[in-house]
């Protein structure tokens, strides 16, 4: 017991001799230890608030992705079946590809929409997912289209819109030009172009080829010099002019479509119930 008793404080008097028989150099590491010790402690609490961060905006925007009624199960497939039939393979040929687009019309206002290529036509579809049904559809013939463009967002100088990023604009009549009225028209359909941008789902894994816009054009541009190889247009100069460009829509205020957009009215969602 008098052994174990002074083996005790002989460990406590070593310490002391070997940090006075230490130059400044083990000093220096001490010192460092203890900063790296310091730095050690307030890690964790960063990184764990950093991890709870990151998972609230993971899981508030999976809470709003799960409001789109097209990633219900079975939805997109019923809903590519169902514009699948509509196509006439007379007309329209086979079909070379489907895509989940967001539509921006010359107001800056968003409408969902299923887009096929076939070999004469392009075909865009105003498809309910909420009641699994075509309401209506547009028929864009290839061999017209002359133009596609494809970049940024771009608006006049004192417009109060914005819009980030990047979309497809097909030309089908480069020699006709909106009228005044057409254009202060929100209701206006005889523009001769349409415009696309990415659906919000496209960060999902399942649906990022279906919403690509940069496969889109360059699928739709060998489409259309095909079309334009087989059907020429007389009077009409054949090919496809693509052009890396801003997209420029000419708004200015956008009152409801920037109330729209935010609250994805053009989009078939689920929004909660509506009483008093």
């Amino acid at each position: 017991m008098a052994n174990e008793e002074e083996g005790v404080p002989a460990e406590k008097q070593q310490s002391p001799l070997s940090s006075s028989s230490s130059g400044p150099e083990d000093s220096q590491e001490a010192t460092g230890r203890a900063e790296d010790a310091g730095e050690q402690k307030t890690d964790p609490g960063e990184v764990r608030s950093q991890l709870g961060s990151l998972s609230t905006d993971s899981s508030l925007q999976q809470f709003k992705m799960r409001k789109f009624f097209v990633l219900r199960p079975g939805t997109l497939n019923q809903a590519i079946k169902d514009v699948e039939a509509l196509v006439n393979k007379e007309e329209d040929g086979s079909i070379h590809g489907t895509w989940l687009m967001a539509e921006v019309d010359h107001w800056n206002n968003e409408k969902e929409r299923l887009v096929l290529i076939t070999d004469n036509t392009l075909l865009i579809f105003k498809y309910d997912f909420v009641l699994l049904c075509c309401e209506q559809i547009q028929k864009i013939q290839l061999n017209y289209i002359d133009r596609i463009s494809h970049g940024s967002f771009s608006f006049p100088k004192r417009s109060l819109l914005k819009r980030d990023g990047e979309g497809v604009r097909v030309f089908w009549d480069r020699l006709r030009e909106p009228s005044f009225t057409s254009r202060w028209n929100p209701f206006a359909n005889d523009f001769p172009f349409i415009t696309f941008t990415h659906h919000p789902v496209r960060n999902i894994d399942t649906f990022a080829a279906l919403c690509d816009i940069q496969t889109f054009s360059e699928r739709l541009k060998d489409a259309a010099q095909n079309a334009h190889t087989r059907k020429p247009v007389p009077g009409k100069a054949n090919g496809v002019l693509v052009l890396q460009q801003p997209i420029y829509i000419e708004a200015y205020v956008g009152a409801m479509a920037f109330l729209g957009n935010q609250n994805k009215l053009g989009y078939c969602m689920a929004r909660g119930n509506l009483g008093f």
